[in-house]
């Protein structure tokens, strides 16, 4: 399969999910960037990393056997996928937590008399969805992009399941994100994002328990 991958369409398909990453870590700066006055949510995009960067792994351990050996990448890929994917799962769990909190401090403010829904609406009520609109139609877009490059690159990725069930939901993922801070009013729309961003750590956390099992398994297959 290495022999006839198109190498130069698969590094541009590693820069793009690459670039997906970096502009989910870096959602907060570009939705804040013209209004610092105070810190609006915006977690659903940020927890979609979660998935892309095992998205992003995924596609490197591929990159990486057209460089090193198979015999030398199989020894070393269960560990280091061991190891990612179970600090993945606390990192996970904590983000979780983290966006739970959150919404049931929103919703305390919301429904509290006068001062607790007047700081509400003060401090959440004007979530950014329209940035948040545009960055996930980047996303999408360049998820999209992704799929076509590698696809481009050799179509027996095709067959690959993981890497096309991680790549659905991917894809899945943003819409969710996208649906929930959209099909509310304006105002609700800091609460269903952080929804999302719990549907989108759940989603992800499937995954990275996944991850772990099946190094778990590759493990100690090259053990015995």
């Amino acid at each position: 399969m290495l022999d006839e991958l198109r190498r130069p369409f698969f590094v541009i398909a590693l820069v793009i999910i690459l670039v997906v990453v970096l502009i989910e870590v870096g959602s907060p700066y570009m939705m804040h960037a013209a209004d610092t006055s105070f810190d609006r949510p915006g977690y659903g995009i940020q927890y979609l990393v979660f998935i892309d960067a095992f998205l992003f792994y995924v596609s490197l351990l591929i990159g990486l056997a057209l460089i090193i050996p198979e015999r030398v990448q199989g020894r070393v890929q269960g560990c280091v996928t061991l190891i990612l994917s179970f600090f993945g799962c606390l990192g996970i769990f904590v983000a979780i937590i983290f966006a739970l909190i959150f919404i049931i401090i929103l919703i305390s403010l919301l429904f509290a008399p006068i001062f607790g829904t007047a700081a509400y609406l003060a401090i959440y009520g004007g979530f950014d969805r329209s940035g948040a609109n545009v960055t996930l139609g980047l996303l999408m877009t360049l998820k999209i992009a992704f799929c076509v490059v590698l696809i481009a690159a050799h179509q027996r990725f095709l067959q690959s399941k993981s890497l096309v069930l991680l790549t659905l939901s991917s894809l899945l993922a943003t819409l969710i994100v996208s649906f929930l801070i959209n099909f509310v009013p304006g105002i609700l729309a800091s609460i269903t994002d952080a929804l999302g961003a719990i549907v989108v750590a759940i989603l992800a956390l499937i995954w990275a328990i996944v991850f772990m099992v099946g190094a778990v398994i590759s493990i100690i297959k090259a053990i015995h």
